[in-house]
């Protein structure tokens, strides 16, 4: 098998009008269950893909293949053109592909400011680390609202300031391409409406976002495409009105409460 290319990729790498990630027919077999089912997409530049499903459908697997915390069975991952299907983790971090968790995971014993300047030495040359680091940590802190919060520790932070702080040393990492598993998740309408703007900020910074979630006002707000997942297979791509629309997302996914408030809410998770 081919070594992937694990150079960092210089400035503007992911320019030029093509896709930043590329899913090419990834398949994820654990002995005779098939989690993921010959699954493909692509993200551009400045694009939000929302990824939807019943729990089970292989969303989480399919995220987990992507980031390289397991191997796919079959197919391919591309960043800006790059195969990095056999790449770990850490390479695919460097060349600008990172990810967040349903569970807010940070460096609980770290403060806000030192968990932002972690993610912003990552990977870095050590020079460049000790010139621009805490200009880049102090720009991402401004970005999620934790700005004021440097010196406080993280383990004291809430539900929503934790997700926002590990978006922002997701960020910081130098990404170019983002997986955000359930941002929204556990969190109160207000702090949704604050996610959603945040997440705009992200896709103006010109990052392709690829984002699942259950909570369909929130996909819906921040969504330009949505993949639909039943049983590891895709049911559905298409716009978010296309989904609400679609009467097999309805009768899989979004249920009977669906049909009859126009798309408020619905069954397995999908409500607001």
């Amino acid at each position: 098998m081919t070594q992937p290319d694990l150079t960092p990729p210089g400035p503007g790498a992911a320019a030029g009008g093509g896709p930043v990630l590329q899913v090419r027919a990834v398949r994820k077999d654990y002995g005779g269950l098939r989690a993921v089912a010959d699954v493909s997409f692509e993200v551009g530049a400045g694009e939000v893909l929302g990824i939807a499903g019943p729990n089970g459908a292989g969303k989480t697997t399919l995220f987990d293949v992507i980031s390289g915390h397991t191997h796919a069975t079959a197919g391919e991952v591309l960043l800006a053109g790059r195969p990095v299907t056999t790449a770990p983790v850490h390479a695919r971090t460097r060349l600008g592909l990172a990810r967040t968790f349903q569970q807010p995971t940070v460096a609980r014993s770290l403060t806000v400011g030192e968990n932002m300047l972690l993610a912003a030495a990552f990977g870095r040359p050590r020079a460049e680390r000790r010139r621009a680091t805490r200009e880049i940590a102090a720009e991402y802190l401004e970005l999620i609202g934790l700005a004021g919060q440097a010196g406080e520790r993280s383990d004291l932070l809430g539900v929503y300031d934790r997700k926002s702080l590990m978006l922002g040393t997701a960020l910081a990492t130098r990404a170019s391409a983002i997986l955000l598993d359930e941002p929204f998740g556990g969190l109160s309408p207000s702090e949704i409406d604050q996610t959603i703007e945040l997440i705009g900020k992200v896709r103006d910074r010109g990052l392709a976002v690829v984002c699942i979630e259950h909570v369909m006002r929130a996909l819906t707000a921040v969504a330009d495409r949505v993949m639909v997942m039943h049983h590891g297979a895709t049911l559905f791509q298409g716009t978010p009105a296309q989904m609400l629309a679609d009467q097999q997302v309805i009768e899989v996914y979004l249920g009977a409460r669906h049909r009859k408030d126009g798309g408020a809410g619905g069954a397995g998770g999908a409500g607001a």
